[in-house]
């Protein structure tokens, strides 16, 4: 099990962009709360998948009561229909 901190890291390091792990209210969890089942992807998703699609396929099934959001480069939450793959060059 692990923090929330480090699936937050793990899923940066595989997917290449960073998230903010949240409460269903919106408010984000904090970092050092325990008891997180690891991130278990070692590639990342397609860069044809849109960040909801990868919300709904990865994120949610392995860590349900959380919602997550995909931040991009600046800090902001990117919209559910942006493709990963230009998620990802904001962090090139």
């Amino acid at each position: 099990m692990a923090t929330v901190r480090a699936v937050e890291r793990q899923i940066e390091r595989v997917e290449g962009f960073r998230v903010a792990i949240r409460h269903p209210d919106g408010r984000n969890v904090r970092g050092d709360r325990m008891h997180m089942p690891t991130y278990p992807f070692r590639r990342a998703m397609a860069d044809a998948v849109n960040v909801r699609a990868w919300r709904e396929g990865r994120f949610r099934l392995r860590y349900p009561g959380f919602e997550v959001a995909v931040l991009g480069r600046d800090g902001r939450n990117v919209h559910g229909g942006t493709l990963l793959g230009s998620v990802r060059a904001e962090y090139r």
